[in-house]
């Protein structure tokens, strides 16, 4: 898939030479917070629904978190969550998807409830679902299989997994809930072994929890197998090419 920082480059490049100000981080991770915490802006702020999520954040940007910087754990179902406050700039860096595993079918208001929060621009990062659809090529198959088995085994283990959802959905979300879309991008997908790693190992791990020994045994075997295989389909291809990452920006629309 395309770097972070390749994101991050292009949301700077879209931001131009306005001041970032006070910057909401709203779907806080250590990658989004070391690059906001790098420009930097006036002061930021970090929101997590995940406490474990939180310590790794606060872990990776240690001493470069200055007095006027908060990190929160909180849930954007909370109507209290900052109630009140506004910022220059809000990024909401996958946490589309990730708002499944932390407050499920809150998607369809997601942008509703972050509008008052926006006082300047708001930027999107977003991946378009691959799990889905038609996989015209041996590492487009590859790459749905992989998710599925990956979001199979968080399944059986009780856990919920991500609902990406497309970038065409998004736009329509953010007009509805007030914005106006001033930039759209997609950036095309060509997954590395190391992510084939990450998203089979995070299967892998939770199947210590699947009651039925045999049935982990079965997926176990299967998940190595489809390893092997993904990773000479990616050597072969310099990566598995398949789908597409997006940014979209938008600010608050004016009102009629």
């Amino acid at each position: 898939m395309p770097s972070t920082l390749g994101l991050f480059a292009h949301i700077e490049s879209l931001h131009g030479d306005r001041p970032w100000g006070s910057v909401l981080d709203a779907g806080a991770g250590v990658n989004s917070a070391e690059w906001l915490l790098s420009l930097p802006p006036d002061r930021w702020t970090g929101v997590t629904a995940a406490s474990g999520h939180a310590a790794q954040v606060r872990n990776a940007v240690g001493d470069r978190l200055r007095p006027v910087d908060r990190l929160l754990l909180g849930n954007w179902m909370d109507p209290g969550l900052l109630a009140g406050e506004t910022f220059d700039v809000v990024l909401a860096d996958y946490l589309l998807g990730a708002t499944e595993g932390f407050g499920p079918y809150f998607q369809n208001d997601l942008f509703r409830r972050l509008r008052p929060l926006v006082s300047g621009m708001l930027y999107v990062t977003g991946l378009d679902p691959y799990v889905v659809g038609d996989a015209p090529t041996p590492a487009a198959r590859l790459v749905r299989e992989i998710g599925r088995m990956r979001d199979v085994c968080l399944l059986l283990a009780d856990e919920t997994p991500y609902r990406e959802y497309p970038a065409e959905w998004t736009t329509a979300r953010l007009e509805e809930a007030g914005f106006r879309i001033t930039s759209a991008r997609r950036f095309a997908n060509r997954y590395r072994p190391r992510w084939i790693d990450n998203q089979l190992n995070m299967g892998l791990r939770r199947l210590s929890k699947v009651a039925d020994r045999t049935l982990a045994e079965a997926l176990a075997g299967r998940i190595e197998a489809l390893r092997a295989e993904a990773h000479a389909v990616a050597k072969a291809e310099n990566g598995l090419a398949h789908g597409y990452d997006y940014v979209i920006s938008a600010e608050p629309a004016a009102i009629p």
